[in-house]
């Protein structure tokens, strides 16, 4: 089990990430700590992505030497799907940080516990 572990330590290293995102997530109530920890999954996923395209002793899928054999290369489709996910990553933490910033500025702080006790107490 061990050997599997050292043998796979990218895919290893991906979900390690994750479990500390998704601990970070659900564990802490404030706001920044929760946007850190879904960029943390979000990293770990573009690392497993990354570690399952790439090929031993291939190359980047750019024809270089004349070299057009489909096995001299690495499957492009992991690698444009990161960089599509990081994109997307980089807009909803935009958008997270916005909305973190009108909640703080509206029930000066950024705990979710106080912020609902809050907003209850405006609705009623």
């Amino acid at each position: 089990m061990a050997a599997h572990l050292l043998q796979n330590y990218y895919e290893t290293v991906a979900v390690i990430l994750f479990s500390i995102g998704f601990t970070t997530l659900l564990l802490h109530r404030n706001m920044i700590k929760k946007i850190i920890g879904l960029n943390i999954m979000d990293t770990a996923v573009y690392l497993f992505l990354a570690s399952k395209g790439y090929i031993e002793g291939r190359m980047a899928p750019i024809v270089t030497g004349g070299v057009q054999e489909m096995e001299a290369y690495i499957n492009p489709i992991p690698a444009g799907l990161v960089l599509t996910g990081i994109v997307v990553s980089v807009s909803v933490t935009a958008v997270m940080l916005a909305l973190t910033i009108r909640l703080y500025r509206r029930y000066g702080s950024l705990d979710i516990d106080e912020i609902t006790m809050k907003a209850r107490k405006e609705e009623s």
